[in-house]
Parts: C-alpha cells; sequence; structure tokens
C-alpha cells in the first residue's frame, strides 16, 4: 500500500482513497489512481476512469472537490473505456501509470 503512496506539494496520498471516491459517483465504473512526475508539485494525481456513459471530466472534479480535499482531487482524468486489471481484480498500477504517461506526454 505505502509503495503506491503519491507525494504531492508536500502532503501523501493514497491511491485506494481517490479511487473510492471516484467509484462513488454514479456514472463511474471503474478508476485507477497514479502518480507522475512534476516539476512544482513533485508528483501529480492522475486517475485512469472507465465509464458506462457520458461523463466529462469536469463534471467528476466537481464531483470529488464535493468530497474530498483539494490536493487529492486529481489533476488529470483521463477516460477508458476499460480500466487495465489482473485475472485475480488486483489494480494493474503498471498498465494505468504508462497509459497516463503516454496520453501526457
Amino acid at each position: 500500500r505505502g509503495s503506491n503512496c503519491i507525494n504531492t506539494a508536500g502532503e501523501k496520498v493514497y491511491p485506494e482513497e481517490v479511487e473510492e471516491v471516484v467509484k462513488k459517483h454514479p456514472n463511474a465504473f471503474d478508476c485507477l489512481v497514479v502518480g507522475l512526475p512534476d516539476d512544482r508539485f513533485g508528483q501529480k494525481i492522475v486517475a485512469v476512469v472507465s465509464t458506462s456513459s457520458d461523463l466529462a471530466g469536469e463534471e467528476l472534479d466537481t464531483f470529488l472537490r464535493s468530497k474530498i480535499a483539494g490536493y487529492k482531487v486529481p489533476k488529470h482524468i483521463l477516460f477508458v473505456p476499460k480500466v487495465e486489471r489482473a485475472p485475480n481484480g488486483k489494480a494493474n498500477y503498471k498498465w494505468a501509470k504508462e497509459y497516463a504517461e503516454k496520453i501526457l506526454s
């Protein structure tokens, strides 16, 4: 659990905590949260989200801001058809991080 901890602007953020809140949105189906290098904050939070319908990043951002501290809200929300997981259902953070790096580079 600790190895996935994201350090952003001196604050520690656990991906699972943010993922749980994202999944509470009625249109968010699944989610993985990763940290990517950021010149200003050390790491920036990125959410990779699969959705069952039309869900705008802005809508999800507003939803998250009403539920968790601002520093925990992802800087980027990337939508995918399906979040990759291991056959046993475990989170595939390596995939999420590589996907986010590819999209945001």
